[in-house]
C-alpha cells in the first residue's frame, strides 16, 4: 500500500477508551460520561488541538523566518456543538485565540493560509482564529465565512 501522508492506529482498550498510536507515542482516549468515563480526551478536543497546534506552528515558522524573537506562544481553543438537522451532534465551530507578544503585521497576514489543518477542516466547520498581545489585546482577528452546504 503506498502512504502519501500519515498513519495512525486506533485500538480499543475498554468501553469507549482507545489508545492512539502513533510513530513517536501513544495517546489514550475516551468519550465523557455518560458514554465513556472520561479518562482521555475526547476526539473532538483533539481535533481542537491539532487546529490551535497548527496556527502556532504556522505562526511560529513565520515569526522565526522574520527573525523575530517572541516570548512563548501560547493558544486556546474553544469547541461548540450543536445538533444537525437529523439531531445527531456536531462540532459547529472552533474559536482559537493565540497570545503571540512579538507578532509583525506580514506574518499575521500569512500564517493561517500555511495552516494545514486549518485549511482542511475549515472546509468543513468554521474557524475564528484572534491574536492577541501579552495584555489581551486583539492584534489579529480573521472571522471567515460558513462553508458552503455540499
Amino acid at each position: 500500500m503506498a502512504q502519501d501522508g500519515l498513519v495512525v492506529e486506533i485500538t480499543q482498550t475498554e468501553d469507549f477508551r482507545f489508545t492512539v498510536h502513533f510513530p513517536q507515542a501513544d495517546l489514550m482516549t475516551d468519550e465523557p460520561p455518560p458514554t465513556g468515563a472520561g479518562s482521555g480526551p475526547q476526539p473532538s478536543e483533539l481535533l481542537a488541538a491539532a487546529v490551535a497546534n497548527c496556527l502556532m506552528a504556522s505562526l511560529l515558522f513565520c515569526l522565526n523566518k522574520s527573525h523575530v524573537t517572541s516570548a512563548p506562544l501560547r493558544a486556546r481553543a474553544e469547541g461548540h456543538t450543536g445538533r444537525d438537522a437529523a439531531g445527531r451532534l456536531r462540532l459547529t465551530g472552533i474559536d482559537v485565540t493565540l497570545t503571540a507578544p512579538a507578532a509583525t503585521p506580514r506574518c499575521l497576514s500569512l500564517f493561517e493560509n500555511y495552516c494545514t489543518v486549518t485549511q482542511s477542516v475549515r472546509a468543513g466547520i468554521p474557524i475564528k482564529v484572534a491574536v492577541t498581545d501579552e495584555q489581551g489585546r486583539v492584534i489579529y482577528e480573521d472571522h471567515p465565512s460558513s462553508p458552503s452546504p455540499s
